[in-house]
């Protein structure tokens, strides 16, 4: 009888191993699904991210490109680009009213009209860098709608993320239009003249990832003032001064003589993916 013990103990001890190497397989299996699940996300999260910064560069090519194109009546470019997750889209949300002295009127109105920007929209569901997140993109400084000088850009590109919103949840690279600003004077007589381009929604058919651009006309207005000032309005909801960020909504230019105000608008297509 103490011999089948001994042999009931012994047979005991051999089935150890074995339960031991089934257990630590099925750890070792664990590990592994857990490790390939945390550098396929990984993996996913870097490229998405990839995708997110190079549209920075994209929206800062069309943001030069634009300038390209208002001042050329007919004159077409085309961008593309490629993106897996992030999609491109053209929304009415900005709108530059301006308003002059003369030696007769203050506030007078002298110019009013909405503009489109475009938006690369990244759902957050991808990639998110946190709610309320500005960088500005171009130009370097925050110098806000009005810029001055021959070299200064008629376009302000940012990336941005706002949430709630009603077109979804978004973290954007968004390029909308400014004026340009330049100071001069012929013979005896001063000039300021502005440069707004105003961006028309054009045809989407989206049959590629593209963006094109056309000058479809250019228009000039004029008077002479004593001052003037540029307000940015916001007419489409969610899309205020937290989503554009701009140091001020007003910018006053006070004139010490009798000035010639001259407003150039070049009006540009925008058209999503008509070309193959």
């Amino acid at each position: 009888m103490a011999r089948k013990g001994n042999k009931k103990r012994w047979n005991d001890k051999a089935i150890s191993p074995a339960i031991s190497a089934v257990i630590m397989t099925g750890v070792m299996v664990t590990l592994i699904t857990v490790a390939l699940s945390f550098a396929s996300n990984f993996l996913l999260l870097r490229m998405v991210e990839s995708e997110f910064n190079s549209s920075k560069q994209f929206m800062r090519t069309l943001g030069l490109q634009i300038d390209d194109v208002a001042w050329v009546i007919g004159r077409t470019e085309t961008a593309r680009y490629s993106s897996r997750y992030g999609n491109v889209a053209v929304t009415t949300a900005l709108n530059y009213t301006i308003h002059v002295n003369t030696t007769s009127q203050s506030n007078l109105k002298f110019y009013t009209n909405t503009t489109n920007i475009i938006c690369f929209n990244m759902p957050v569901e991808h990639y998110s860098v946190g709610n309320n997140y500005f960088e500005l993109l171009h130009p370097s400084s925050d110098a806000g709608f009005l810029l001055s000088g021959a070299t200064a850009p008629v376009a302000r590109v940012f990336a941005v993320e706002k949430l709630p919103m009603a077109d979804g949840s978004f973290v954007r690279v968004v390029v909308i239009p400014t004026i340009r600003m330049l100071n001069l004077t012929i013979g005896n007589t001063k000039y300021i003249r502005l440069y707004l381009p105003i961006l028309t929604e054009g045809e989407a058919p989206k049959y590629s990832q593209s963006i094109t651009f056309t000058g479809e006309s250019i228009s000039k207005i004029g008077d002479t003032v004593t001052g003037f000032k540029v307000e940015a309005h916001f007419p489409s909801a969610g899309f205020d001064n937290l989503f554009f960020s701009f140091p001020d909504t007003e910018e006053s230019i006070s004139l010490t003589e009798e000035t010639v105000l001259e407003l150039y608008v070049g009006s540009v297509d925008v058209a999503l993916g008509v070309h193959i």
